[in-house]
């Protein structure tokens, strides 16, 4: 046991030498490992500022040769500047040598005029001399002074020019009204056998026909609740009469009665009519007239050929078709004068592309008439001023009535076009008799004033054209006499638009060379 605990003491004790020994060789290591290294970071720091010396010294040649170039390089840009700049001082030392020169040959040039301007008044004043004394051996001869000569031939010459002038101003005047004759003639007959359409006559009622007479109960409704929506929606008057299989739509406005039509003619193909699906049935009808106002205005400016206009002025223009005139259909009408007052235009060359467009625009304010104060041609000028429309066109519109004085040959033309349209045979429904009838009351009444020396009935009967005595009716009495008669036309007629009542009153003197 004793000899176990030695063995393990001289184990321990060998043990720590060991350890003390490892420890102090391992201290001498790292002390000699730190000296190395010291030594080492000694050596690369010398070694870099070796280098550093070196690329310093490198980069201060670089910059000393840097340096060195540009100072080349300017020295040889001032070289090359001082050249132009001297080349352009010889260049303005020559230009001021020339123009010194030009100058002095001015100076001799100015002489020589100014020499010869003086000879000139010289000469002038001498011949202004002769002229003198020639015109007084001139009056010394004739016995007349100059201002008597002169007079008394241009007094001769007047006589004489003026007997050639006046027979030469009633040979032209003769064969212009003859040759103008003839070519309106011409014109408008060409004018109108190119163009002829049909008018479908129409009126303030439409027919919708029943597929059996118990529809007009169910169109009723119960105590008429259904015929009552209908019309409160449409604003037409629906009349279900003893008339077998047919319902009559009643109203002024044709845009109205389309929508109530075509409502109608819905409910009763559905078959299911009460007044929510007839607010149904007449909105959709409302957007489908729509569209055919919108089609039917594109169609207008197809067929005529006029372009750039306005959405909101083809939506005027399709409106048209569900207005009549007369029983003649206006938008059919405008494409008909439209393409009139461009043939005429063709023929005469003038501007066709201004006519045919006035000629489709000229009833355009009757689109508007049922819904605006005014006249459809004061609606008219109002609608394409507000679009800004072409002088020229809102002239022709507002002068196709005659209102105001036609400004170019568009505008007569499209007063031609307007009444051929309107005149020829077949294009509007009102008889011959019912026609005269008024021509004459409108006559009757203008001749029942006194003063009134005749009157004429003319535009269609749009227009009462009355000739007064001028030493019985005075001016002022003359503005008093056209009221008068204006009242008396709207009191005791029945007429369509308006009636212009203008009075002329003038003095002429006649006498005949025999």
């Amino acid at each position: 046991m004793s000899d176990v605990i030695g063995y393990i003491a001289v184990f321990l004790i060998s043990a720590v030498i060991f350890t003390v020994v490892g420890m102090t060789i391992r201290k001498k290591i790292a002390e000699s490992k730190i000296q190395g290294a010291e030594e080492e970071a000694k050596r690369i720091v010398e070694n870099a500022k070796i280098e550093a010396e070196n690329l310093k010294k490198e980069e201060i040649i670089k910059s000393k040769e840097e340096v060195l170039q540009i100072r080349n390089d300017l020295e040889k840009e001032i070289k090359e500047r001082r050249g132009d700049i001297q080349s352009q001082e010889k260049r303005l030392i020559q230009k001021e040598e020339n123009l010194e020169k030009r100058t002095s040959v001015f100076e001799g040039k100015e002489k020589e005029l100014e020499r010869k301007y003086t000879e000139n008044e010289k000469r002038k004043q001498e011949l202004d001399q002769m002229y003198e004394r020639e015109v007084e051996e001139l009056e010394r001869i004739s016995g007349l002074t100059t201002e008597q000569a002169k007079k008394q031939l241009l007094n001769d010459l007047e006589k004489e020019i003026t007997s050639e002038k006046a027979n030469l101003i009633r040979e032209l005047d003769a064969k212009a009204r003859d040759e103008a004759i003839k070519n309106a003639r011409e014109v408008i007959g060409l004018a109108i056998q190119k163009c002829a359409a049909d008018h479908t006559s129409e009126s303030t009622v439409s027919v919708v026909a029943l597929p059996n007479d118990e529809m007009k109960g169910r169109i009723i409704g119960r105590e008429g609740r259904n015929i009552k929506t209908l019309e409160t929606l449409t604003g037409i008057d629906l009349i279900i009469d003893d008339t077998p299989e047919a319902v009559i739509i009643s109203g002024f406005d044709p845009i109205r009665r389309e929508v109530a039509r075509l409502a109608l003619e819905s409910l009763i193909d559905d078959g299911r009519i009460h007044p929510a699906k007839i607010e149904e049935v007449v909105e959709k009808a409302k957007e489908q007239v729509e569209e055919t106002i919108k089609s039917e205005g594109e169609r207008a400016l197809l067929e005529t050929g006029v372009n750039n206009l306005p959405p909101e002025v083809v939506k005027l223009i399709g409106k048209l078709k569900y207005r009549t005139s007369y029983g003649q259909n206006v938008l059919n009408h405008s494409i008909e004068v439209s393409n009139l007052a461009r043939l005429m235009a063709d023929e005469l060359g003038v501007n066709s592309k201004i006519a045919r467009r006035a000629g489709l625009l000229h009833d355009i304010g009757k689109a508007l008439d049922h819904d605006m104060e005014g006249t459809h041609v004061e609606i008219g000028v109002e609608i394409l001023k507000k679009y800004k429309e072409n002088d020229i066109v809102i002239n022709a519109v507002e002068a196709h009535h005659g209102d105001v004085e036609p400004t170019s040959i568009e505008a007569i033309l499209v007063q031609a076009a307007d009444a051929i349209s309107a005149s020829r045979p077949g294009a509007r429904r009102e008889t011959l008799e019912a026609y005269i009838k008024r021509l004459e009351k409108l006559e009757e009444i203008a001749n029942s004033f006194e003063g009134v020396e005749t009157s004429y009935a003319i535009q269609a009967g749009r227009e009462v054209r009355l000739i007064v005595k001028p030493d019985k009716v005075s001016d002022s009495e003359m503005v008093i006499m056209a009221r008068e008669v204006a009242k008396r036309v709207e009191n005791e007629m029945e007429y369509p638009g308006q009636i212009k009542v203008n009075v002329i009153r003038e003095t002429r003197a006649i006498d005949y060379a025999k």
